[in-house]
């Protein structure tokens, strides 16, 4: 089983922010593979379907707490899966990566984003794959201030286009391998 996990906050107020784009991107890759409807799990504390992309079966994971927290639910998956942190996907918005562009990386550390700081704590290792999507504009906005805001009309087709990417590599990460992956999405 691979888990990925899209990283945001949950409520409606938070939805179509800077900072759900990992959020939105897992729950669009679940759809684009006809995983069906995400389930409250419990004892995850997140929104949770199943499927399968080529013959390997993933889990995507939208944890129910909120984005500095999501460390528990990682923690607590990864445990139940029994699955090797190398073989997590996380999926987050990027504040030092350029709005349309996106990077897959591996072992990094977080840059001070507090959603991956928690997964560094849940997993006990900065040894996972990251699905980084740029949510920079053009103008220096702090970070803070940035995540919580809504992508203009123009931005949106820039956003869609990089989710569409996004969601391609996560299959092809899924059923080849990360570094094949790599080698289109970082382009």
């Amino acid at each position: 089983m691979i888990p990925i996990f899209g990283l945001g906050n949950p409520g409606a107020q938070f939805k179509n922010t800077r900072h759900n784009i990992g959020r939105g991107t897992a729950e669009a890759f679940a759809a684009a593979h006809d995983f069906g409807a995400f389930r409250f799990e419990k004892k995850w504390n997140a929104q949770v379907v199943e499927g399968k992309v080529g013959k390997g079966k993933i889990v995507v994971i939208l944890p129910d707490t909120m984005m500095n927290k999501s460390g528990t639910t990682a923690a607590a998956a990864a445990r139940f899966f029994k699955t090797k942190p190398k073989d997590i996907f996380v999926i987050h918005d990027d504040a030092d990566i350029a709005l349309g562009r996106a990077k897959l990386s591996f072992g990094k550390r977080s840059a001070g984003h507090k959603g991956v700081e928690s997964v560094i704590r849940g997993l006990k290792t900065r040894e996972f794959w990251r699905f980084r999507i740029g949510i920079a504009g053009k103008r220096d906005i702090p970070a803070d201030k940035l995540v919580l805001k809504k992508f203009t009309p123009d931005e949106q087709r820039l956003v869609k286009k990089v989710i569409k990417k996004t969601v391609a590599a996560i299959a092809i990460a899924a059923a080849k391998g990360p570094d094949r992956a790599m080698n289109a999405y970082n382009r």
